[in-house]
């Protein structure tokens, strides 16, 4: 058990459907050696897993932020997929800090961008890179959403979003018909039914529905049998196209010129089959736009603590500010 001295560091958490990391950092950096994952079925709610964690390594913190899969506002979250919640209150309580603060997850990996080691990064499409240009970073794993990021003279802003519950892009009477299926079975055609482990699933589920067969398979599933079931290997492109499409309608609203960033264990994935199925011609098919495309530098990154580091740079910068 390590005894740290009182406010000198911070505690950061990223807070995800199925577990939660925790770490310490100091001066903005994300300490390696402090980050411990949690199952969050072990616990009631998130101040449980904060209190177990500072049991174990005991301190008094400067600030704390934390990261939630799902939508926060005026600094208090909740999750998507879990009956948890976050606020300041509840933060400052646990943490004893003087400083805290609640993002969404997407923001979290926003403020990581341009702080990642360049092995953790692989491109995807190779295109220029804009010193300090907006960033857009999207999130492919249990869920869908997008972030951008601008770095300002008076920092950087991150602002939260909930881009995975719009409806998904329709071109094709084929996508018609899927969004139909979609709809059907789960209400609403959200690109998240589409672009997340379990869209997947979806696709796989509307490609079968196609043949006459009503046949479901788990992602890993599918991914499993690419070898062997023609399905899936279907289901995979549909899957990389689509995200290309979806990746690039994101690049026109945003206009990313200092690189679009793809996150999550889904991209990381699908990433192998990307140029087979063609997700840079569906990423350009922007009609008279599509030449425009090519200023645009897309990679994947590898990180899994990214939005750690993310919370941490955050946070310092909001405590100086509070300080200044």
């Amino acid at each position: 058990m390590t005894q740290y001295p009182p406010d000198t560091l911070s505690l950061v958490a990223d807070v995800g459907g199925t577990n939660t990391r925790v770490a310490l950092a100091k001066d903005g950096v994300l300490l390696m050696e402090t980050v411990r994952k949690f199952s969050n079925k072990d616990f009631a709610g998130l101040a449980g897993v904060l209190s177990a964690y500072l049991e174990a390594e005991p301190v008094d913190c400067a600030g704390a932020a934390v990261a939630i899969a799902g939508p926060v506002r005026d600094g208090r979250g909740t999750l998507t997929n879990l009956d948890w919640s976050a606020d300041p209150e509840m933060l400052a309580q646990v943490t004893r800090a003087e400083t805290v603060d609640v993002l969404n997850d997407l923001q979290a990996q926003g403020h990581a961008m341009g702080k990642i080691d360049a092995t953790n990064l692989k491109t995807v499409i190779d295109g220029p890179q804009v010193a300090n240009g907006t960033r857009l970073v999207i999130g492919v794993g249990t869920g869908f959403n997008a972030a951008v990021v601008y770095d300002t003279p008076g920092g950087r802003i991150v602002p939260p979003s909930e881009a995975g519950h719009a409806n998904m892009p329709l071109r094709t009477e084929d996508e018609l018909r899927l969004c139909k299926f979609v709809e059907t079975s789960h209400g609403f055609p959200a690109v998240e039914d589409v672009l997340s482990g379990r869209g997947l699933e979806h696709i796989y589920a509307w490609l079968r529905s196609e043949s006459g067969d009503h046949v479901e398979h788990r992602a890993a599933e599918i991914m499993g049998s690419l070898d062997s079931d023609p399905t899936a290997r279907d289901a995979v492109r549909w899957f990389v196209r689509i995200l290309g499409t979806v990746a690039g309608n994101l690049s026109l609203i945003h206009l990313p010129f200092g690189g679009v960033s793809l996150i999550g264990g889904v991209s990381r994935a699908m990433q192998p089959y990307f140029d087979e199925y063609g997700f840079t011609s569906a990423f350009r098919d922007k009609g008279r736009f599509a030449g425009f495309m090519n200023n645009f530098h897309v990679d994947i990154v590898e990180d899994d603590f990214a939005a750690l580091s993310g919370l941490a740079s955050h946070l310092h910068g909001l405590m100086r500010r509070t300080a200044g």
